[in-house]
């Protein structure tokens, strides 16, 4: 699966290309701003671009009007279909944000329903009790995601509904040839759905990916061979920012261990999880650590243990946006890429990955464990890698038998001499690459 060799970098459409937040109906060829960041995009490293909804939509996106219409606040589906050649042109493949447990209030489908109430031939596409009422006065009770009333939950036990989604799943690829989804919300969508949805996607398309937003729980439940390829390892992305602010890479080091350690009862042994350290739902990660010099070792660290990462826009080049902020400053508008050490050192890491057997595919063991210090292995039978990381401010001296007397750093190419001892200069980190 191309995924699971991968670097993904994530963009939230309407924040990235500057849309009103209201749904003003005016048509603005917004998307095409992508198009001049592809350059900045590639020369990062990344290989897999994960839109955001992009659909015509209330507001944020995840209210969706129609889901076969790109949204007049982003352009045209000719727009889209224009950047989408060009990604794929320039070798990136295109993941879209399939919301599929909820619709707009715009939903053409609900309006219906709105007008025509029980003579309504949509009536059975929601959770309607037309005996109650709603937040907005609507002299009937829909059931909405979470008690959030401008998203109309979806039944998804209707065939009918069911229908038009994988109508539009087909359009997606015919229209614009995308080569994946994340489902949002996953761990609402009905198990039944998801299986359909699998397979009707395997049907259409080869090594089509599916992964889906999961926040607890055993991801298993969904993230299997019938259903998702992978999922958000949301359990992570906490232990990676808390094991740095608190200096503590047990809780890190724990979390892997139990998710992909060498024991038979650890939960995804092989399995590859989406790993990320921020998104458009959370504190960016440079206002999340609590000391700077972190900012490369966090991601040194995604990019070296199991899964694939993904890298949200902005995030690259250590822009600040705290949650308390709201979601405007999450999913901002940046004219242009910038480009400084993080970048650099980001697109290092993503070669490296891209290109190691080991990284993309290896079993995981703890080497050394301290407070403020881990080395593990990743290792297939074709390659051995040494992820090593320092995130105290004093030099570390590392005794273990690595198993091999030299190895190359696969970030600097750079040759280490374990002899002695392994250095790990202050704030560091290091990928050797060790004879199997």
């Amino acid at each position: 699966m191309w995924a699971y060799e991968s670097v993904f970098y994530q963009i939230y459409p309407l924040g990235f290309c500057g849309a009103p937040f209201e749904n003003d109906g005016k048509l603005e060829h917004r998307i095409l701003k992508v198009n001049d960041w592809i350059p900045h995009i590639k020369g990062l490293g990344a290989n897999a671009i994960y839109f955001s909804p992009l659909f015509e939509s209330d507001t944020h996106g995840y209210n969706a009007r129609d889901y076969r219409k790109v949204d007049c606040r982003l352009g045209t589906n000719e727009d889209f279909k224009e950047v989408c050649q060009k990604l794929h042109e320039a070798g990136i493949k295109v993941v879209l944000d399939g919301v599929f447990n909820h619709a707009g209030r715009g939903f053409w489908a609900f309006q219906d329903v709105l007008q025509n109430r029980e003579h309504s031939q949509y009536l059975g596409w929601f959770h309607i009790n037309l005996g109650g009422n709603s937040n907005y006065n609507d002299g009937l009770w829909y059931e909405g995601w979470e008690g959030n009333y401008d998203l109309v939950k979806l039944n998804l036990q209707n065939e009918e509904v069911v229908s038009y989604l994988l109508d539009s799943v087909k359009f997606w690829i015919d229209e614009f040839g995308i080569d994946g989804l994340r489902l949002d919300v996953a761990y609402c969508l009905n198990e039944n759905f998801v299986r359909r949805l699998r397979s009707f996607c395997d049907s259409q398309k080869q090594d089509f990916f599916l992964v889906g937003e999961m926040l607890h729980g055993d991801y298993n439940r969904l993230m299997n061979d019938a259903m998702l390829h992978s999922a958000t390892n949301y359990e992570c992305y906490k232990g990676l920012f808390s094991s740095f602010n608190s200096m503590n890479m047990f809780e890190i080091v724990h979390s892997l261990m139990r998710q992909f350690g060498p024991e038979n009862w650890t939960l995804y042994k092989g399995k590859h999880l989406l790993s990320f350290v921020d998104n458009h739902d959370v504190t960016r990660i440079a206002s999340n650590l609590s000391n700077e010099k972190h900012l490369p070792l966090i991601y040194a660290l995604m990019f070296g243990m199991p899964g694939i990462p993904c890298v949200y826009y902005g995030s690259e080049w250590g822009a600040k946006a705290h949650k308390n902020e709201g979601d405007p400053a999450l999913r901002a508008c940046f004219e242009e890429p910038q480009e400084n050490d993080l970048t650099a050192w980001i697109a290092k890491l993503a070669e490296a990955k891209k290109g190691s057997d080991a990284l993309n595919y290896g079993a995981f063991r703890s080497v050394v464990l301290t407070n403020r210090q881990c080395i593990f292995e990743r290792r297939t039978d074709k390659e051995r890698v040494l992820v090593a990381i320092n995130a105290e401010d004093v030099p570390y001296t590392a005794h273990f038998d690595a198993g091999c007397g030299r190895a190359e750093d696969l970030i600097s190419g750079a040759m280490h001499d374990f002899g002695g001892g392994s250095q790990l200069p202050p704030y560091s980190a290091f990928f050797w690459k060790c004879e199997v």
